[in-house]
């Protein structure tokens, strides 16, 4: 991957190719561990060494746990899950809701992706309000969840929190979360000095000043290109010097349809590595989604980013499927299905 765009570059295709076109190479070599350097940031953009890498991720989960409270639990599923990752151009995997057990990051590493990890810091604000625990207290809990993790290859960093709810920020303030996420970003530097640290905001909270971060990421649904460049342009501004990840986007194909959806998923991609983002994370790898207790089955993943899984399929062999359209981070559109329980 080039650390820059061809000097000779005139278009804005040229200058996005780095970003958008899948090294797709490995899945075709004999299988073995990629040697991985761990992530640094370098002004705008993230670097392994001295390349330049560009974030073409997939979020994973929420999915229902086991009885024991384990929602990463069948390593058989996350293996042909990553396997088929690698195979079609994604490079990072965003675990959004649940920090994943280090057996997930070895997987990860097996197949050449990082992995984004989440800590929860907004599930932990309700103790703060019932004063069932301290700062410190929860700071604690989170520097345990990062010792898991801490120096492992395939982490590309880690995010203390995922959208933090509108109101519970006006009502606690902005003053108050943004001192509650920078002493949980002391506590993961405490367990992990080297260790990139963000959190992914949203648009109703924008207004959280948190240049603690080492990167900055958002969950941005826009479905117009006019709205979502103007908007990335505002986002830029708020980075500064960092780099920007959307760490989310896409469609909801069940009410817009499949074409549709591949159509906004392609633009979305091309048009925020083409506003400097230094990456983007399509929601979602599958058509699974847990959530505070319950299946969601209301709607189909935002952007489904790979050929057919669902979990039964993978233990118990084909079950009957329909074709679903959908476009890869390489911003081709192709046939990919989406499975049905029989």
């Amino acid at each position: 991957m080039l650390i820059a765009p061809p000097a000779n570059a005139t278009t804005t295709a040229d200058l996005i190719a780095p970003a958008i076109t899948p090294d797709i190479s490995r899945a075709n070599g004999p299988p073995r561990v990629p040697t991985l350097v761990r992530a640094r940031v370098r002004g705008k953009f993230i670097f392994t060494g001295d390349e330049k890498f560009y974030v073409r991720g997939a979020s994973y989960g929420a999915f229902h746990p086991d009885a024991s409270g384990r929602e990463y639990h069948d390593l058989d599923v996350i293996e042909r899950d990553f396997a088929q990752m690698a195979a079609n151009g994604i490079n990072t995997v965003r675990i959004p809701h649940t920090t994943p057990p280090r057996s997930l990051l070895d997987a990860a590493q097996r197949h050449g992706l990082r992995v984004i990890v989440g800590l929860s810091a907004e599930q932990y604000l309700g103790f703060l309000i019932d004063r069932k625990k301290t700062v410190a207290e929860i700071a604690a809990l989170v520097r345990a969840k990062v010792r898991e993790c801490a120096g492992h290859p395939a982490l590309l960093c880690y995010a203390l929190g995922n959208e933090i709810p509108a109101l519970m920020a006006r009502w606690l303030g902005r003053c108050a979360i943004e001192r509650y996420l920078k002493r949980l970003y002391r506590a993961v530097k405490a367990e992990d000095p080297d260790g990139l640290v963000t959190y992914v905001n949203y648009p109703t909270t924008e207004y959280l000043r948190l240049p603690f971060l080492d990167l900055v990421c958002f969950n941005v649904y826009l479905e117009s290109p006019e709205r979502l460049e103007a908007y990335l342009g505002r986002l830029q501004n708020i980075a500064g010097e960092r780099p920007l990840v959307m760490s989310e986007l896409g469609l909801d194909g069940l009410r817009n349809g499949d074409g549709a959806q591949a159509r906004s998923l392609d633009w979305q991609v091309r048009g925020a590595f083409a506003a400097g983002c230094a990456g983007v994370v399509v929601f979602s790898w599958t058509d699974e989604w847990y959530r505070q207790g319950h299946d969601v089955d209301a709607r189909r993943p935002i952007a489904q980013a790979r050929p057919e899984r669902c979990t039964r399929r993978v233990r118990r062999g084909a079950v009957p499927v329909e074709p679903s359209v959908a476009a890869d981070l390489g911003g081709r559109v192709h046939i990919q299905r989406r499975a049905h329980d029989p």
